[in-house]
């Protein structure tokens, strides 16, 4: 879940610890997710030398934008790289999103706020990613969003879509109508 080190849990703002994160290792094909960038396929495993030693890496093709990333192997759980959240974990996911934040107690300026979600995004936790997109999909009915904060929002739902679809085996039009029906009774 989290881009925690592995076999640590963490306690998110609704109180619920989030499952222990399972050290893995991935195979060519493999879909992994990579913190802030989302998910994307395991294209190869390959040695480099890299001032003189030699290391192993995966090559990651993030879905969204075709971005090619190398992470080291010995690295992987240090950077966040884990697997697809478990579609056990969806319904939690999307209780994270239904739970009510006082947000009009939340008098900071917009860039701490920013950098306060940024931060969150960072981490990898869907978790994080949903509270990020619950406040701000809250705070965009009260009020207009800054640039920065509608990059994230616009971001962290792109997070969202992509890994709850592949996690759930099903299109992402759904998953847009599922997120949609969390908040319907809100926009009204």
């Amino acid at each position: 879940m989290a881009g925690k080190p592995a076999g640590k849990t963490r306690k998110t703002e609704t109180g619920r610890t989030a499952p222990k994160v399972k050290k893995s290792r991935f195979r060519v094909g493999d879909l992994a997710v990579y913190p802030a960038h989302g998910v994307g396929q395991i294209q190869a495993v390959e040695s480099r030398v890299v001032n003189g030693e030699k290391h192993d890496f995966y090559i990651l093709r993030v879905l969204e934008n075709g971005m090619t990333i190398m992470i080291p192997t010995h690295n992987a759980d240090t950077v966040g790289l884990r697997n697809l959240i478990d579609a056990k974990e969806i319904p939690k996911v999307y209780a994270v999103m239904k739970t009510k934040r006082d947000l009009a107690n939340d008098n900071q300026t917009w860039n701490r706020r920013y950098r306060e979600y940024m931060d969150k995004i960072k981490t990898g936790s869907l978790y994080d990613v949903a509270e990020v997109f619950r406040d701000l999909f809250r705070l965009k009915m009260t009020k207009d969003l800054s640039f920065g904060e509608r990059k994230l929002y616009d971001t962290a739902q792109v997070l969202l879509v992509k890994e709850l679809s592949r996690a759930k085996k099903t299109d992402e039009k759904t998953i847009i109508t599922e997120i949609e029906s969390l908040f319907s009774h809100e926009a009204a």
